[in-house]
Formats: C-alpha cells, sequence, structure tokens
C-alpha cells in the first residue's frame, strides 16, 4: 500500500468494527459515486450472476483494482432498509441517533414547514387491481407506472379539493411520490412501503394499529376519486398503468440533523432526482442542485448530472454527493437487462467523465463509490446485507487488484461494521 493510504483488518471472522484506515491530509476534492440498490444476489435471469458481475463498467472496475475495495454495513439491523437510513448513513450520519422517519426528510424537499407535533407520511400514487373491495386488490405498481410529475399534479390537485380529511394536509411531490402531514398526529400506526409488496395481495399489508382505521379510510376515500379521474382513463386508454390510490406509509417527525459543513469542515453539494435526498441535502445544510431531465429512473440525464457535479466542483464546492436512483428502480421492478444497463450508463455517463475531470483538474481528490442497499431482483425490495464499496486516492495503485462486485469485496476481508463511519474515512 501507499504510505499515506493503510488497511488492517482485524476480527475478520466476528461481528467488530473490523477495517481501520488512515490517510496523509491535504487540501482535496470528494466526489461520491452513489448507485442507489446496486448491489445485488446472484440472478436466475443473468445467469447467475450479479449485475455488477454482469455490466460492463470499466471506470468503477478501475477504481476498484487500484483502490481499497470492501464491503460496508449501511442499514443496522434494527432498522428497516430505507433508501433514508441507508444514504444517511453513507453521508456520515448514525440513523440510530438522528433518524426520525423517511417522509419529513422529503417534506424539506417540497419546502412544508413542519411543526414538532406534525405526522408525516409518504403518500404514494399506486395502480392496484379492480376487484371491487378494497382489501381484496393487489399491488399492481407502486409507482403507477412512473406517472409523470404533471399528471400526477392534476390528481394531487383534485384529492386536495375533493378528498375531506379533517387535519391532514396533502402535498405534491415528484411522480409517484407525494406528502401527506397530520396535525397533532399519532405514530400509533404499523404501515407497509408498497415497494415491499409488488404483485402481492394488500390484505395482510393495510394500516394497522390504534390509527391504522383512519389512514385506511383516506386510502379507500381516494380510490374513490381517482379510479374515474380524466388522468387515469387516458392511462388506460393508452395502455399505461392508473394511479387509481393513494398508499400511506413512511411515517415520521421534524428531522433535526447537523449541519454537515459544521459536521465535517467541506462545502458540500447534492446531486439527485428524487425528493427523499434532496431533503436530506436541506436538512444537512448542502447545496440542493437541481438537474433539468432529472427523473429517478433509467430515462434520467445521466449527462447532466455528471455536468451539474463538475460545475460545483469548478466553483468551489469540496464534496459533491451524486445520487442516482435507476439501479434501484429497475430492481423494484424485477427488470434484471434494465438494472445491468442502468450500471453500465452510471459508469460511462456519470462517473468516467467526472473522474476524467478530477485527473484533469490537477488537484487532489478522493472518491468513495458504492451502492446505499442492495435492492435484489429476486426479492423487488430493499434488504440489509452490507454493500461493496470503494475507496480511491488520487495516484493509487496498491489496491485490491479486483473487479468491483459484491464477491470480491468480500474477498478483500476489509468490512465496516458501522457505514456511517466511511465518510470520516474518506475526508481524513
Amino acid at each position: 500500500m501507499l504510505d499515506n493510504f493503510s488497511v488492517k483488518v482485524y476480527n475478520t471472522d466476528r461481528n467488530f468494527f473490523k477495517t481501520y484506515m488512515s490517510f496523509g491530509g491535504s487540501d482535496m476534492k470528494y466526489v461520491v459515486f452513489l448507485g442507489d440498490g446496486m448491489a445485488d444476489f446472484p440472478c436466475d435471469a443473468l445467469g447467475g450472476k450479479t449485475p455488477l458481475e454482469l455490466a460492463e463498467k470499466p471506470q468503477m472496475d478501475a477504481l476498484a483494482e487500484k483502490g481499497t475495495q470492501g464491503l460496508a454495513k449501511t442499514v443496522d439491523d434494527s432498522l428497516k432498509p430505507g433508501s433514508d437510513v441507508a444514504n444517511l448513513s453513507v453521508l456520515g450520519y448514525d440513523p440510530l441517533l438522528c433518524y426520525s422517519g423517511r417522509s419529513p426528510l422529503e417534506a424539506l424537499s417540497i419546502g412544508v414547514e413542519l411543526k414538532p407535533t406534525d405526522i408525516t407520511f409518504r403518500a404514494n400514487l399506486v395502480s392496484l387491481s379492480e376487484e371491487d373491495t378494497y382489501s381484496e386488490k393487489t399491488m399492481l405498481d407502486y409507482s403507477a407506472g412512473e406517472i409523470t410529475t404533471e399528471e400526477a399534479a392534476q390528481l394531487i390537485r383534485h384529492l386536495q379539493e375533493h378528498l375531506h380529511m379533517p387535519g391532514f394536509s396533502l402535498y405534491c411531490g415528484i411522480s409517484y411520490r407525494h406528502l401527506l402531514v397530520w396535525d397533532a398526529g399519532s405514530l400509533d400506526v404499523s404501515l407497509t412501503p408498497p415497494h415491499d409488496i409488488s404483485k402481492k395481495k394488500i390484505a395482510d399489508h393495510l394500516p394497522s394499529g390504534s390509527y391504522g382505521e383512519l389512514l385506511l379510510t383516506i386510502m379507500e376515500k381516494s380510490h374513490a376519486l381517482l379510479k374515474d379521474h380524466p388522468v387515469n382513463v387516458d392511462r388506460k386508454r393508452r395502455g399505461l398503468a392508473p394511479a387509481d390510490s393513494l398508499w400511506i406509509w413512511g411515517e415520521g417527525t421534524k428531522p433535526a440533523l447537523d449541519s454537515f459543513r459544521e459536521k465535517f469542515g467541506v462545502k458540500a453539494s447534492m446531486i439527485s432526482a428524487v425528493d427523499l435526498l434532496k431533503g436530506i441535502g436541506v436538512g444537512t445544510g448542502m447545496q440542493v442542485v437541481e438537474v433539468p431531465g432529472a427523473t429517478g429512473n433509467i430515462d434520467t440525464n445521466f449527462d447532466g448530472k455528471a455536468e451539474a457535479a463538475i460545475r460545483e466542483l469548478k466553483s468551489g464546492q469540496e464534496l459533491v454527493y451524486i445520487h442516482v436512483e435507476a439501479p434501484d428502480e429497475c430492481g423494484h421492478h424485477g427488470q434484471a437487462d434494465l438494472k445491468v444497463r442502468a450500471i453500465e450508463l452510471f459508469d460511462k455517463k456519470i462517473v468516467t467523465p467526472v473522474m476524467a475531470y478530477l485527473e484533469e483538474s490537477g488537484e487532489a481528490y478522493r472518491v468513495l463509490v458504492m451502492p446505499d442497499h442492495p435492492t435484489p431482483l429476486a426479492l423487488m425490495t430493499h434488504v440489509k446485507d452490507p454493500v461493496p464499496f470503494i475507496l480511491y486516492e488520487k495516484g493509487q495503485t496498491e489496491g485490491s487488484g479486483l473487479s468491483y462486485t459484491e464477491k470480491n469485496a468480500e474477498k478483500t476481508g476489509v468490512y465496516i461494521e458501522k457505514g456511517c463511519t466511511l465518510m470520516k474515512e474518506l475526508l481524513k
């Protein structure tokens, strides 16, 4: 290893914090390349390989070979494996200390001012099957066919006008992702993320707890108002999934997050298409960058995200966090070939041009490449398994010698038990 980058591994067969890294310090640029849900399990549809194993990703492979590769656990066993928890962890925030729920982070992005007594919920527009009784329906699509924000806005306005919910306020977000706020509400509810029950009957996953019936009533009323709305009539005519119900989940309370700059001493920017990450950016005082055409899907503006990252670095920002949702969305839909393609586009259109800029700039830099959590194609939802990461510093040559895959990351024996410590290692 180089003198300024050393790794020691202790207790590799035990569940302790086993990896300790030390870096030489100097003025640096830092980039986090976050491929949401990129990690996976061996998949029959891909000949027993994972998408990372099958994808052509020469830039990430080169970084893994020259840099330090290992596994990091971003989701504590006591928490649900959501992108909220996992991305907070990658950003260096311990979710066990600061996490207050997913939806309040999205409220920050939308610009909703929350009171300490507010309870927030994520409200998806979903597609349900056509049985007459609500509880007998099946979750056909947790994203209503990736409904456009323009169409969704019409449906949310219709609900705002006609869905009478004393004490509740509904706010429009992006695509299928929206926000419900309950004034002086309660967390005594048990709710299920809709992406956890794709293609399943909803009967066993309806809201429960002391106020579950209240939230279920809102969902049922939303279905009555949406199923024959002109937007949905037109979507069905075009062979698209209708957005025929709200699905309420992701409860939380007003978050309190430390400033990223005060916590780590660097000026940072967040680049993402989704409200959750933008909300984390707002909550931590990062510069949140809007990229036209960034959708959160495989049709996102990859080039625009890379260009935005380079602009931020040129403008004096010291760290850029580039979040790409596409691999996760493909995983949720069980789209094996598209998940491979999403990883290839991430490598080609995000990692490669940003790395080229860093090299050409002549500045010192360090980069971190990783997913937040796995989204296995076979399960179509998130899991808590450790994820493969790469830490690379400019000029480093003595690394893992292995391409970037889940199996190779495990082979190195490098294991970070608390993923929230990786940011400190990147910034040392």
